[in-house]
């Protein structure tokens, strides 16, 4: 059975401003559970609202914020016209914008967000009540990841695929948070992602068992940074159906 679906913008108090975001629930007038979508890099954009509502298709009220409102309404970074795919490999002009934006935005920050985001959805008619689920990619998995340990009573279940930086010698790394984790986790690697080596990965998974965190991680071979997001070069259909029946399957044990 198709299930009919309503997305529409909304703007949200945030720690440190109004948080524009994209919001998609059954159109059914009754509340679901919450799922939190934490973007990448490239931002709030269509193809992020169509996975928002293909969400929301299998029954969840979802929410989208744009994370880098402190500097802007979305798009924050300029994207080529469709349809030409995202690819910073043929052109520099994004990793150019991109540098600044991602070195504005904290961890600290990312946390008190993270609160203001879960108080909207808890006020929401739309969702029901109780703890939510968090999916996050590239940037959004180290997003979701800090938001289960922040806000553990809060969360139930959270996933992030193709993250990057999940588990360095930074001492506000994303894995040090592990120790106060009580939603499952599924984490869905890249193998051919720079930016989570291999010692990464294995520290991630080494301190998520020490912590006793209900987790599965899982390297896509094959697949590079980025393969669940169709709009870019980095796309990977097989890995990105893949993450569909991984993320359906968490969400369904939470829920």
């Amino acid at each position: 059975m198709t299930i009919a679906v309503r997305g529409t913008s909304v703007d949200i108090p945030a720690a440190d401003g109004i948080a524009d975001a994209y919001l998609a629930h059954p159109d059914d007038g009754r509340a679901h559970p919450a799922v939190l979508l934490y973007m990448n890099a490239f931002g709030l954009r269509p193809f992020l609202e169509s996975l928002a509502e293909r969400l929301a298709a299998e029954g969840y009220t979802v929410l989208v914020p744009n994370v880098f409102y402190r500097l802007g309404r979305a798009p924050v970074v300029a994207l080529p016209e469709r349809p030409e795919l995202i690819n910073p490999a043929t052109d520099p002009t994004l990793l150019e914008q991109l540098g600044p934006i991602m070195a504005s935005f904290t961890a600290e920050q990312a946390v008190r967000d993270a609160g203001a985001y879960l108080d909207w959805l808890a006020r929401s008619p739309l969702t029901v009540d109780g703890p939510v689920g968090i999916t996050g990619y590239c940037l959004g998995a180290q997003l979701a990841l800090r938001t289960a340990g922040a806000c553990p009573d809060r969360v139930a279940a959270a996933a992030g695929f193709h993250g990057g930086m999940l588990a360095t010698d930074e001492e506000d790394s994303p894995h040090l948070v592990a120790g106060k984790v009580t939603a499952e986790l599924y984490f869905g690697h890249a193998d051919q992602d720079p930016s989570l080596p291999a010692d990464q990965i294995d520290r991630l998974a080494e301190a998520l068992a020490e912590a006793g965190v209900r987790h599965t991680c899982e390297v896509y071979e094959g697949a590079s940074h980025g393969f669940t997001q169709a709009d870019t070069a980095a796309y990977h259909p097989e890995a990105a159906a893949r993450h569909w029946d991984a993320l359906l399957a968490l969400l369904k044990r939470a829920f």
